[in-house]
């Protein structure tokens, strides 16, 4: 026995190292769109929220629109999961911020620097958002300046240009309060991406996002509670990706914390309930806007197993009749240009 345990202790680091070795040979460099078809995709790369949860990062989605790719929001951990999923952070054009709550912006730090070093970019990161965005994406540049310098001294120029590294802010107007209007953000080779403004209150300004390619078309509903403004953006829509609370397995979080003598955050699963929305509503309003595919993301609670989803969704499915998905990161839909199909699959994050 002791000879044999002092055989495979001999055999494990060179079996180790091979293994590892056909890992990366496998996974370093890969760029899982490059054969994706032309059309709109939609990755999820954080579908959380920020009560801690191991099995999904804070709020980020990729948007590939043709050769393009986005990122709406850029929650902590989603940096790593797009490098995971195969998706070139290198490649990333552009961020979209929805608002300014930490969980959609915790992982701007990694989101600009796997951009920058990525493909030695030479200008910094575009982040697009609602007036405000120029105030976090200083304090973020302030915050990583000392990094991008060692960086730069350490790897040079080539590899990490001094002008490439960080973001820059392009914030734009939003449509004033009880407007169901869209303001034009961005626009390029067939893709339209308008922003309008949902109710998030007390955080303002908040806003969703609608994308629009060669026929095909996704909103994004950021943070809300009911939105009219949300409901005339997604009219027709082929995605709907959007935020769900469920209260009552919110209230019994509340009911555990309140419990063991944990006031102040039982509050906060009180307040909670006041600016987002439940699975029921989301689900009626997709209905009345005729949404062709919904799917929530940005989930509350925790959910440890795919068991609780139907608890998740409560009555959201006798209110909506067409496919209802509870994401995951890690999963992506595709909507080819020129078709009506909606194809599905998962991408690794682990």
């Amino acid at each position: 026995m002791v000879a044999l345990i002092a055989a495979i202790a001999a055999f494990q680091r060179p079996i180790g190292a091979k293994i590892l070795g056909a890992v990366f040979a496998d996974r370093a460099g890969l760029d899982r769109t490059q054969g994706l078809p032309d059309g709109l995709h939609v990755a999820l790369c954080g579908t959380g929220s920020p009560l801690p949860d191991p099995s999904r990062a804070a709020a980020c989605t990729v948007i590939i629109a043709g050769k393009h790719i986005f990122v709406v929001d850029a929650g902590e951990g989603g940096a790593r999961n797009i490098s995971l999923m195969g998706i070139p952070n290198g490649a990333i054009e552009g961020v979209f911020l929805t608002h300014f709550h930490s969980d959609h912006i915790d992982g701007l730090g990694p989101m600009m620097l796997l951009r920058w070093t990525g493909n030695g970019a030479t200008s910094p990161l575009p982040i697009h958002g609602p007036p405000g965005v120029d105030r976090v994406v200083a304090g973020y540049d302030a915050a990583y300046a000392l990094d991008s310098g060692y960086r730069t001294a350490h790897h040079g120029p080539v590899i990490a240009p001094p002008s490439g590294a960080g973001g820059v802010a392009l914030p734009f107007a939003i449509p004033p309060r009880g407007s169901n209007d869209r303001v034009l953000v961005y626009a390029k080779d067939g893709l339209r991406v308008t922003a309008f403004r949902v109710d998030h209150g007390p955080v303002d300004p908040a806003v969703g996002y609608r994308f629009d390619y060669k026929g095909r078309s996704v909103v994004m509903s950021g943070d809300t509670t009911a939105s009219p403004a949300l409901v005339a953006a997604a009219r027709g829509v082929d995605l709907l990706i959007h935020e769900g609370l469920q209260p009552k397995l919110v209230k019994l979080m509340t009911v555990a914390l309140t419990r063991r003598g944990i006031t102040g955050t039982a509050q906060i699963t009180r307040d909670i309930l006041s600016y987002h929305a439940s699975p029921e509503m989301v689900a009626r309003e997709a209905q009345t806007a005729g949404v062709r595919y919904l799917v929530f993301s940005h989930i509350i609670p925790q959910l440890p197993s795919r068991m609780m989803y139907p608890a998740f969704l409560g009555d959201a499915r006798k209110l909506y009749d067409g496919p209802i998905i509870v994401g995951e990161d890690g999963m992506m839909f595709s909507l080819p240009a020129g078709s009506r199909t909606i194809d599905f699959d998962r991408l690794p994050v682990g």
